[in-house]
């Protein structure tokens, strides 16, 4: 009997033991995940770089070790704001530093390669500026490097982010506007021009972004550009990509820093609906139930008879503003890019996405050239 009892009360201070084991270790887990920081690093705080860096040192899950800028000015801008941060013009202090986790590139394109190369190879995630690189070879080697070294390598594709385009993306995937029959876009506007990659490289990786996230990543079937160089020889100002993909679904994107107005648009036009994004706009999307639909007319041959003219109905239905809560879509993409490390989140914008834009844009550039300022 007391045999009995020692081993009932020995198994019973087991089984107590273990959970008691167990739960430890997911208070643990649970302390991890909360109190998980990646140390991170930001090369090139120009133009759009505060903006990444304003949205690194605002994340709770972010500590912004390093800023490095080859401007003294723009380092000094850093300190006046952020005077916990290190400022350096060399970026090997952030290569070399086995504390930094990761590694935010935000240079002119035309260094994005080499800087991106270099963090890999230190052992560094990296978020880099649009695009990626300029060719789907370098692309691809950039790839390789980051899944070798289990690794992210996530481009700035910011409008991604963005709840309105994330919204068109719903109602196309649930069929809302029918079969998908063309989009068109215009990014234009008076300025800012710039000298080391044209209008197409500059404003068109957006919009070729975001047309590929709504046709789930679509290849091509043919690119075709048309451009003009203005201002500056052999940089084109303005350009004109379409785009021709699968199941008769056509593209035209217009680019332009030589525009009177400034329009950030692109219309959606389906079998049954239609839908505009305007990102300028304080109504960002609207759908329209409008269309032109084939009425059939019975032969004497009880057939149906080719439609004339005059057998089109034209359908104008009710114009829908769908209600959309605001939230920084650069804020979701630094929250993205940390998820994608600490909790192994499918990355949205990584190599596959970023390679499919390079690939569109090179299609439409029979050449690349980068000229000097």
């Amino acid at each position: 009997m007391r045999a009995l009892e020692s081993l009932y009360l020995g198994t019973k201070n087991t089984i107590i033991f273990e959970l008691f084991s167990l739960l430890i270790y997911c208070f643990s887990l649970l302390y991890f995940i909360l109190n998980s920081e990646l140390t991170v690093a930001q090369i090139g705080v120009g133009y759009w770089g505060p903006n990444l860096l304003r949205n690194l040192v605002s994340n709770e899950e972010c500590h912004v070790k390093f800023a490095v800028d080859i401007s003294a000015e723009r380092r000094d801008f850093v300190q006046s704001l952020y005077p916990e941060i290190q400022v350096s013009n060399d970026a090997e202090e952030i290569f070399s530093d086995s504390d930094i986790d990761a590694v935010v590139i935000a240079t002119p394109v035309r260094s994005h390669f080499d800087l991106t190369m270099r963090a890999l190879e230190a052992n560094k995630h990296v978020l880099i500026e649009k695009p990626m690189a300029t060719t789907v070879a370098e692309v691809d080697q950039l790839g390789k490097l980051a899944e070798s070294k289990n690794l992210i390598a996530m481009v700035g594709h910011t409008f991604l982010y963005n709840r309105a385009v994330r919204h068109i993306k719903k109602i196309i995937d649930a069929g809302e506007l029918g079969d998908i029959r063309y989009i068109y876009s215009q990014r234009v506007n008076l300025g800012r021009i710039r000298s080391d990659v044209d209008a197409l490289w500059n404003l068109a990786p957006h919009d070729v972004s975001i047309i590929q996230y709504w046709l789930n990543n679509s290849e091509p079937e043919y690119v075709k550009r048309v451009g003009m160089d203005y201002v500056q020889n052999g940089v084109d100002d303005v350009v004109f990509l379409s785009i021709k993909y699968p199941n008769h679904i056509l593209a035209n994107i217009h680019v332009s820093w030589l525009d009177p107005h400034k329009i950030r648009k692109m219309t959606v036009v389906g079998s049954e609906r239609m839908v505009v994004y305007d990102d300028i706009a304080e109504n960002k999307v609207t759908i329209f139930d409008k269309g032109i639909d084939r009425m059939a007319v019975l032969g004497k041959y009880m057939d149906f008879d080719k439609p004339n003219p005059l057998n089109f109905n034209h359908r104008s239905g009710d114009v829908v503003v769908p209600e959309i809560a605001w939230e920084e879509p650069l804020k979701v993409e630094i929250q993205h890019f940390v998820d994608c490390i600490l909790k192994k989140t499918p990355c949205l914008t990584g190599v596959d996405h970023a390679k499919q834009v390079v690939a569109i844009l090179a299609a439409g550039s029979e050449k690349l050239v980068f000229l000097e300022n």
